[in-house]
């Protein structure tokens, strides 16, 4: 395991809410190596002990002092300009003395410049891995711009494309749920599904993130990466073995079989939106309003043209400002061959379903017919019913934990690879380009509901029915 961690952009948002509380927990539970340091980078003007104050006045109150003390007694500061390779080099060649693991916790238009710094520090050579965060560009030339970049520093084995959801405990349980299962398994195929909901609901706005997110939308902020990634371990064939590149290759092929969207069928298979003022959680909030043709919410309708899924469509839903925070996989089940029971029955049956919550908290429900009858009823009386099979985990680590342990061990499993980023942008580029073609409108809706009205088709019963709020 590395114990070296250079941490770019550690004065910003993901430092401090997840990254260093990330190596806090670590710390506390003794995870790191024993001689494990901090060397943290950003623009600001700070010394070692300037930034342990202003890192410990924003983390103090919620951690054991002396956990903090022992996380800023292994922390360094270095300023350095990200854009400037030479000066980047000259500020970190100190730290070249032994492998290293560098994070580059920034936007995407400093890897290329922060990977040249680094490679002329010395800090790219083998053993030294490099992490970067998403988005790996904005689609497929510029993501295939910062891939030469990087090889040109590095090899594969040695970069470690993060995306966090891979690292939520949940994520990886329905991985175990479906191949673990003969249950589920046995019936995972066209023959017996109707079709797969994905949903990724925010309550959250895009405040202070508007510059972004007019770049990028829903459809490149959360579609193309945590979404696509969802979609690539529910229907991707099982692994030879539960190793890194047996599971990616298996990624590989579902991204590689959504068929691309065609103009035709932009505004049959997808919806966009845009929230405007609202209430959410009690609150008035303000609509999106820096570009009217970003959308912040986004419905789309895949279709994976291979033997095991071909005819089955996965319907993807995220949203900015909606009613409740929840990701949420919902899988439809054919219904029966051939009914048995009376016409009245018929109208109260409902296709079963599994449907697994992801967040906020664990869920298993499957949805399943039962008969109500009692001994003096001459006839069964159908009616849906639940099996619930709530879980109680102990307290789930934060993802980031598990990815910062796995980057300095070495292990890719849950990293994306560089075939699975271009996969997942020519989709996207495809979902673009047909939006551009057929003029695909951004319809308004109001904070605190489920889109625009015009997404209902989008949207599983479950979705309105569980949280609350019929669509």
């Amino acid at each position: 395991m590395h114990d070296t961690l250079l941490l770019f952009g550690a004065t910003g948002d993901l430092a401090q809410r997840y990254l260093f509380p990330s190596l806090l927990h670590l710390l506390r539970d003794r995870l790191l190596p024993a001689d494990f340091r901090v060397v943290a980078i950003a623009r600001s003007e700070h010394d070692d002990e300037s930034f342990r104050g202003w890192l410990r006045d924003r983390l103090g109150d919620d951690y054991e002092a002396a956990t903090l003390d022992e996380l800023l007694r292994r922390v360094r500061y270095v300023p350095a300009d990200l854009s400037d390779p030479e000066a980047m080099a000259q500020a970190l060649s100190p730290f070249a003395d032994r492998p290293a693991v560098s994070y580059l916790s920034t936007p995407p238009n400093l890897f290329a410049s922060a990977c040249r710094g680094l490679k002329a520090a010395g800090l790219l050579e083998p053993p030294s891995r490099l992490v970067l965060e998403k988005p790996i560009g904005h689609d497929l030339a510029s993501a295939r711009e910062i891939d030469a970049t990087l090889k040109a520093a590095l090899d594969e084995s040695r970069i470690f494309r993060i995306d966090h959801y891979l690292g939520k405990a949940p994520v990886q349980n329905l991985l175990a749920l479906r191949l673990g299962n003969t249950l589920f398994e046995a019936v995972w195929e066209r023959r017996w599904i109707e079709s797969v909901d994905i949903i990724v609901a925010e309550t959250a706005g895009v405040d202070g993130r508007e510059g972004y997110y007019a770049d990028y939308g829903a459809l490149r902020d959360m579609v193309q990466n945590h979404m696509l990634q969802l979609l690539a371990l529910i229907a991707m064939e099982p692994p030879a073995a539960m190793d890194p590149d047996a599971i990616r290759d298996e990624k590989r092929k579902v991204l590689r079989a959504l068929r691309p969207m065609s103009p035709s069928a932009a505004n049959a298979d997808s919806i966009r939106g845009r929230y405007r003022d609202g209430v959410v959680d009690g609150r008035a909030v303000k609509g999106f309003s820096h570009r009217d043709d970003v959308e912040t919410f986004v419905g789309l309708r895949a279709w994976i043209d291979n033997w095991r899924w071909a005819g089955v469509p996965f319907r993807l839903v995220t949203g900015k400002r909606m009613p409740s925070r929840t990701t949420e996989v919902v899988v439809t089940f054919k219904p029966v061959t051939h009914w048995l029971f009376g016409a009245d029955e018929r109208k109260r049956a409902r296709a079963n379903q599994l449907r697994v919550r992801l967040q906020p908290e664990e869920t298993i429900e499957l949805g399943l017919m039962g008969s109500l009858a009692a001994s003096e009823w001459s006839a069964n009386e159908l009616q849906p019913m639940s099996l619930d099979l709530a879980m109680l985990p102990p307290k789930r680590r934060i993802a980031y934990e598990r990815l910062m342990i796995d980057a300095l061990k070495g292990d890719q499993t849950l990293f994306v690879r560089d075939d699975e980023v271009e996969a997942q942008w020519r989709w996207i580029d495809s979902v673009s380009e047909a939006w551009r073609q057929a003029g695909t409108p951004v319809h308004d809706y109001p904070a605190g509901s489920w889109g625009p009205a015009e997404a209902v088709p989008f949207l599983p019963r479950t979705l309105t029915t569980h949280n609350g709020r019929k669509s």
